[in-house]
């Protein structure tokens, strides 16, 4: 029986708790520093995300077997590093390999390296020369944060005149601190968005299906970009011969990119691309599982997760058996009136208990008060989650169950795997 500590507190990290308690060779679950959903599933451990020594200490004291590391920033901070060192089996990258979602400009060079197709860019570090370079462009580009901002430092800008003023607010003003005082210039690219996981040992890759996740705030792709707001697997829009162009020459590209420089790599690779008339090209690198993807992927694994992770952790990844339902999943992220902006948390949440049976609540920002009340404590609270054989009966049921639930100024998308929105930026 071995004892997992899961790292984070959103919606991914209750999907992969939920996923991981199903398993006949769990022992102790732990979550730091969790939520409301996972309080009633696992242990949650008091330990901040940022306190990387905090969380070694936490796994040693609780004699953990396996820590699977859900967000980005502990993995940039070394904290797989910490854990091998203290001999703790980890899944999620070394801060070398955590880079390729870090620095957006370090994974444009080893894309430019070793000719893994992507979009055209420049990297800057002078506000003033990245200010030429918008100019002397025929076209508007994406303007991107070259460091973590938590999903919300692509720029998709509209004129060259909002280009340049991303610009000076990053570069000059600091509104993302030091993850934006270096910036990426991109080539705008049309069509569709999708993400595309695997899990790797650095040598084994093995896909997860495609899925598709909505990123502004409002529906009609409107508003200002979030950290996701639903999401749904399969992208069925895809054709096979995209699908293993994307297999082949993009995610075990990568891995063998990145073995090729050095760089030793378990965990989640992510890629996620836009298909163009073109083909396919990649838009930015995730060094671990998508949020809210993770969400509509791992209700589709009929295989043993806890085994998946421990085999990938220890290198042996060709050893595990990974299986998927060919059922359709749907998630819709209801989020806090305001967000990404400001918002008010603290209100109570009604009717958790009155959604179907088949239907799955991943809770993000939520809080477990000392009566057993469930209250809003984070921009996105939750993401309702539906599986059925067609994406149309697991839309039209998660949001059946969307209806039952109430907390004030609630506020979700309408068009979350809308037939008219399938091709919905990624």
């Amino acid at each position: 029986m071995r004892r997992v500590l899961v790292v984070g507190s959103g919606g991914r990290e209750h999907a992969i708790a939920w996923k991981l308690r199903q398993s006949p060779r769990l022992g102790e679950l732990f979550v730091a520093p969790g939520n409301g959903g996972t309080a009633a599933i696992a242990t949650n451990l008091d330990v901040k995300l940022g306190d990387i020594e905090g969380m070694v200490r936490a796994a040693k004291e609780h004699r953990v077997d396996l820590v699977v590391v859900g967000p980005e920033a502990p993995l940039a901070a070394g904290l797989a590093d910490r854990l091998e060192a203290e001999g703790i089996a980890v899944f999620g990258p070394r801060e070398e390999g955590a880079r390729i979602e870090a620095s957006k400009g370090w994974a444009k060079g080893l894309m430019a390296r070793h000719g893994i197709p992507h979009a055209r860019s420049a990297v800057f570090t002078s506000r003033l020369d990245a200010r030429d370079y918008v100019a002397s462009l025929p076209g508007v580009p994406v303007v991107k944060a070259d460091g973590l901002a938590g999903g919300k430092g692509s720029f998709v800008c509209e004129t060259k005149e909002e280009a340049l003023a991303v610009i000076d607010q990053l570069m000059q003003e600091g509104a993302l601190g030091e993850a934006g005082r270096t910036v990426v210039i991109e080539e705008r690219l049309t069509g569709r968005e999708v993400s595309a996981h695997a899990f790797t040992d650095g040598r084994t890759v093995v896909p997860m299906p495609f899925a598709c996740d909505y990123k502004r705030a409002l529906d009609g792709d409107e508003g200002p970009n979030t950290g996701g707001m639903g999401a749904y697997s399969p992208a069925l829009w895809l054709d096979e011969a995209t699908e293993r162009f994307i297999h082949e020459q993009v995610t075990e590209a990568t891995v063998r990119a990145l073995a090729a420089e050095g760089v030793s790599y378990r965990g989640v690779i992510y890629p996620g691309l836009m298909v163009t008339a073109d083909g396919p090209r990649v838009l930015e690198y995730n060094c671990r599982f998508g949020d809210p993807e993770t969400q509509v992927l791992l209700p589709r694994l009929k295989s043993d997760l806890l085994d998946i992770l421990w085999a990938t952790a220890n290198g042996r990844l060709h050893e595990a058996a990974v299986e998927w339902s060919t059922d359709a999943c749907v998630g819709v992220v209801m989020a806090s009136g305001g967000y990404p902006d400001e918002y008010r948390t603290g209100f109570p949440i009604y009717g958790l208990g009155a959604v179907e049976g088949e239907v799955l609540v991943f809770h993000a920002g939520t809080a477990l008060r000392e009566d057993g009340t469930v209250v809003t404590a984070g921009g996105r609270v939750l993401t309702v989650v539906a599986l059925a054989p067609t994406l149309a009966e697991a839309r039209a049921k998660a949001y059946r169950a969307v209806q039952h639930i109430h907390f004030s100024r609630a506020h979700y998308r309408r068009d979350i795997a809308a037939p008219s929105q399938d091709a919905v930026l990624g």
